[in-house]
């Protein structure tokens, strides 16, 4: 009957490979020993040198003989007969459970399989496996082998569909997480132009709220200014003798008409103190001529064209009080 260590070796293991399953699976069972080696065929010393753990076997020698007339005991020891002549001993047989073994090996393996402990040797010779039982053995550790190596590959595939799984579900995850973000951008973005057109409209608002004012403000001093001119204050006091002649009256308003390329006409008051700069920016926000082109003003009697230094100068500096004419023009080059 081969060994274990030699069955293992007929399905293919080497020697040193079969030799230290053994010994990791303290000689359970050839199959046990198998499932190791599959567990452990990647490991990084599996081939390095074995050298099997000494220990006292069964059947083996006990001890050495160091006298000067003793001889050492061979691994086989003789059995008396009843006749008392002695005889060889075939087997080993276990006192607990009946089962012959072989080999001491055979019986070390059956120890750490079973927990028994007590054998003996037997004078029965096992017989041997024949040919079809070998060969039923080989087929039969031939389908175990096929089936681990088949669970091993439906675990390998089953274990990469997992992996697959995980790696599309982090793809998408981080798809949507990259979505989110350029999401939440685009809605930073539309309420930092929607408060930029607030902000600007709020600001036009102020402006024309102003220019209104400056306008209502124009017009009551003019509408004053007018009362005075077409209605004096009677004399109180009898025709005098001719007096000196009246100094030169001073204007605090003047009466400006500004016209447009188009032909129409923008007419307004103006204080004299007031800036050329405030004319112009009255002109940018009431023509009505649909053109924002850049534009400059000038007189035509006497013909001047004011320039940007002119638009500092208050209307009195300039002469255009207590009334005048504008002409809106394109900027010469």
């Amino acid at each position: 009957m081969p060994t274990d260590v030699e069955t293992l070796m007929e399905m293919g293991f080497p020697e040193n490979r079969a030799q230290r399953a053994l010994a990791a699976t303290q000689y359970k069972s050839v199959q046990v020993a198998m499932d190791w080696l599959f567990a452990h065929s990647d490991d990084p010393d599996i081939d390095e040198p074995f050298q099997a753990p000494e220990g006292h076997k069964l059947g083996g020698d006990t001890s050495q003989g160091t006298g000067e007339g003793g001889d050492s005991k061979s691994g086989e020891e003789e059995v008396p007969t009843a006749e008392g002549a002695p005889v060889q001993a075939k087997s080993l047989k276990c006192d607990e459970c009946g089962k012959k073994l072989r080999t001491p090996e055979d019986v070390q393996v059956h120890a750490a399989r079973t927990g028994h402990g007590n054998f003996s040797e037997s004078i029965e010779e096992i017989k041997p496996l024949t040919a079809e039982e070998k060969q039923e053995q080989m087929l039969r550790l031939q389908e175990k082998m096929k089936q681990r190596q088949k669970e091993k590959a439906e675990l390998a595939k089953k274990e990469e569909v997992e992996r697959e799984k995980l790696r599309r579900k982090k793809g998408k995850d981080l798809v949507e997480a990259k979505h989110k973000m350029e999401m939440d951008e685009v809605k930073k973005l539309a309420e930092l132009k929607k408060r930029e057109k607030q902000e600007e409209r709020l600001a036009r608002q102020k402006v024309r709220e102003e220019i209104e004012r400056d306008k209502r403000e124009r017009a009551a001093r003019y509408a004053k200014t007018s009362a005075e001119t077409t209605h004096p204050k009677p004399a109180t006091q009898p025709t005098a003798p001719q007096q000196p002649a009246a100094p030169k009256k001073e204007y605090d308003s003047t009466r400006l008409q500004i016209r447009l390329p188009n032909g129409s006409a923008l007419t307004n008051s103006f204080g004299v103190s007031e800036q050329l700069a405030a004319v112009r920016l009255f002109v940018e926000v009431n023509r009505k001529d649909g053109s924002n082109a850049p534009f400059t003003l000038m007189t035509n009697f006497p013909k001047k064209v004011y320039t940007e230094e002119d638009m500092e100068k208050p209307l009195k500096e300039l002469g255009l009080v207590p009334s005048a004419v504008l002409m809106v023009t394109k900027p010469t080059s």
